[in-house]
């Protein structure tokens, strides 16, 4: 059981896996959907490696302060190494090679390429003798298949710069993800504050290096879409990820990266008005059907 869930008593509902894994996917196939176009919207302003930079500072930073006032212990020497390194791999690898590539590229054809990152993770816990059994390997062959059907019917043109730093992102999250489940990682929330702490320097660093410069006179839609990055993509999300990912196998954890695409088709059709054609919904089918398959062949962790 993770950390989270050890702080509360056994009989508590608010904290039982069976609750609380299905609404942290949940809002993580949702919430990481829908940032996507969020990014879009923020980067009509902010520099990428800044834009992300800003976000995980601020998100860190009040979830760090939430949690001392709490009473959370600090983390150690050695979990702050950690932190440093998992949060430069899922956070500024990740998300901050995903803000550079929508620079160029659609919001659509970013969420089809992360989606293989959970086929770079299966690969990666295999190295540690993890590898997934056959009816989740099933299922994530799936899941890519309709994310390939999924690209066939979106339109969806990019740079070769921003494809490459795409699957760069999906890799480095992908390694990051299975390298902490090794670590002696913070306990509970605190690890998701370390780790949106230690990234947002390693992006400033990045930021700098790439010559970025805060906006003087950022426009309000783009500040209103990096405070919903901040709040509901960085602070909700990511913490229902690190519990999902102490809580069950990496290929339910890491499930979301095939959920994504179509949620982000399905926002770009609500807020931008976007067209969705037949393969884009059989897309969308084959991946949630690939994603159930994971679902019902995933094992707690012991």
């Amino acid at each position: 059981m993770s950390d989270t869930a050890c702080t509360a008593t056994p009989s508590s509902t608010l904290t039982d896996p069976r609750w609380m894994v299905p609404i942290s996917l949940l809002s993580m196939y949702v919430i990481w959907g829908s940032t996507y176009l969020g990014i879009r919207y923020a980067l009509a302003s902010y520099p990428p490696f800044l834009l992300a930079a800003i976000r995980f500072a601020i998100a860190g930073v009040l979830l760090f302060a939430v949690l001392r006032l709490r009473g959370f212990a600090l983390p150690t020497t050695r979990q702050w190494r950690n932190a440093a390194i998992v949060g430069t791999l899922l956070l500024a690898g990740g998300n901050g090679l995903v803000c550079f590539a929508e620079q160029t590229v659609s919001s659509g054809i970013a969420a089809v390429a992360v989606a293989s990152m959970p086929l770079f993770a299966a690969v990666f816990a295999g190295l540690y003798g993890e590898w997934p059994s056959r009816g989740e390997t099933v299922g994530l062959l799936l899941g890519f298949v309709g994310v390939v059907v999924l690209n066939l019917g979106a339109g969806l043109s990019g740079s070769p710069l921003g494809a490459v730093a795409l699957i760069g992102a999906a890799m480095a999250w992908a390694f990051g993800s299975v390298w902490s489940k090794k670590q002696d990682m913070p306990a509970g929330p605190m690890n998701t504050a370390a780790q949106m702490l230690c990234a947002s320097v390693s992006l400033t660093v990045i930021a700098l290096l790439h010559g970025e410069r805060l906006p003087a006179h950022p426009q309000a839609s783009a500040t209103a879409a990096l405070a919903y990055l901040i709040v509901f993509g960085s602070i909700v999300a990511f913490s229902a990820y690190l519990y999902v990912l102490k809580t069950v196998r990496p290929a339910l954890a890491t499930s979301y990266a095939y959920v994504n695409p179509p949620v982000a088709v399905l926002f770009g059709v609500a807020v931008a008005g976007e067209h969705v054609g037949p393969f884009d919904l059989a897309g969308m089918a084959i991946i949630l059907v690939g994603v159930g398959i994971i679902t019902m062949m995933r094992t707690r962790k012991a």
